[in-house]
């Protein structure tokens, strides 16, 4: 099932979707040794992508938005999806990231559904301006040319039904020189609630010749093999499914280089316990302190141990954690052969919410297929995956 980006072989075309405040390199750490247990020797086993970088922040070299594009020491393709309006702007976010960061990877974000992006013009409703998103592909892969990095996109249905851009859109990336294109197969209207439409997978995996990867509704292995053999896409990537789960990197590799997914990873409830704890230990190296690690692994507590019986006072506890002592403690708590709870299988997991009522875009943006008077502002920030 090798998948090729450019000149980047992925014999395990698997990636994590860039998710706001969750892909620090810690957690992308965790992801990849899962993976790489599952398939030793297979590098890259998939591509686990830091969360979404204003293309601004990097280009002006802002130290806030550069310390968060910090890689995984381990992982031989470091990944970074960037945001921008601005074709110059983000030519120079890719010069300066692959040029003095060491970043292997650039994918371009065009699918974030956030109001505070989309009334700029940006994320999931850029794509209905033909000739910036031209523009800003272009640009994108001319600059990260001369380093030999692969350049891809993350993309959505449309706007909404009566807005699809999906079709135009991977056509352009094509024609630009684009390696891959990601569709979550939902619209920016949608945004992360309903059930993901396979379908228009199918139909740009028929409208293009460079690898399609899926987006949408994997919440197991199982999941990704049916969307791969339904619609023909090349890979999937996976972003609510894997949160509180990096072992679904494990069951994805396997399945695969198999083909098949022969086994499936159901933890204890210590053996969840045990990851915890080496997300803790990664998390406190990557933030050179126990307090912000501990702050920053609390909101992992949920996730990690949902439909487990912790019992409310233990799950309390675990989401006001503030020390690796403490940790322990709690932990010890837990029942460590507590069964993994089956009926939380092919569930969804992290935010969903509901539709929204009228997506927000700049006055008078679907008026026309191109910019016309618009004077696009960049910046902004948002979250991805799906």
């Amino acid at each position: 099932m090798t998948c090729h980006l450019g000149g980047v072989s992925l014999p395990v075309p698997v990636f994590l979707a860039p998710m706001a405040g969750v892909t620090n390199p810690a957690y992308r750490q965790i992801c990849r040794e899962q993976a790489e247990a599952a398939v030793p020797g297979a590098r890259p086993a998939g591509v686990f992508t830091c969360e979404m970088i204003t293309a601004r922040g990097v280009a002006d070299r802002i130290a806030k938005t550069l310390s968060m594009m910090a890689p995984d020491p381990g992982d031989p393709l470091f990944s970074v999806q960037l945001y921008g309006t601005e074709p110059s702007v983000i030519a120079r976010a890719i010069t300066v990231a692959c040029g003095e960061q060491g970043v292997r990877h650039i994918d371009l974000n065009f699918g974030c559904p956030v109001p505070k992006v989309t009334r700029r013009g940006g994320g999931g409703v850029l794509p209905w301006k033909l000739d910036l998103f031209r523009s800003i592909v272009e640009a994108a892969v001319r600059a990260a040319e001369p380093f030999g990095i692969p350049v891809t996109l993350k993309t959505r249905i449309g706007i909404d039904q009566d807005h699809v851009t999906m079709l135009d859109t991977a056509r352009i990336a094509q024609d630009c020189g684009i390696a891959a294109v990601t569709l979550h197969a939902r619209t920016v209207e949608q945004a992360y609630s309903g059930q993901a439409d396979w379908q228009a997978i199918s139909d740009v995996v028929q409208a293009v010749r460079i690898p399609v990867i899926g987006n949408g509704d994997i919440w197991e292995a199982s999941d990704a093999l049916t969307m791969m053999t339904q619609t023909g896409c090349a890979g999937v990537c996976v972003g609510r499914g894997a949160l509180g789960r990096p072992w679904i990197f494990r069951d994805l590799a396997a399945a695969m280089i198999h083909g098949h997914p022969d086994t499936q990873t159901l933890p204890t409830a210590g053996e969840v316990a045990a990851m915890v704890r080496r997300h803790a230990e990664l998390l406190v190296q990557h933030f050179g302190d126990e307090r912000h690690g501990m702050a920053d692994l609390r909101k992992h507590m949920t996730w990690y141990f949902k439909g487990f019986s912790l019992g409310s006072d233990l799950r309390q506890d675990l989401g006001l954690v503030s020390s690796l002592i403490q940790l322990d403690e709690l932990l010890a708590r837990i029942d460590p052969d507590e069964p993994f709870p089956r009926h939380e299988l092919h569930s969804p997991r992290g935010r969903q919410g509901s539709p929204r009522s009228k997506v927000t875009v700049p006055y008078g943006w679907l008026d026309s297929r191109t910019l016309d008077h618009f004077d696009v502002p960049d910046g902004g920030a948002g979250a991805s995956g799906g």
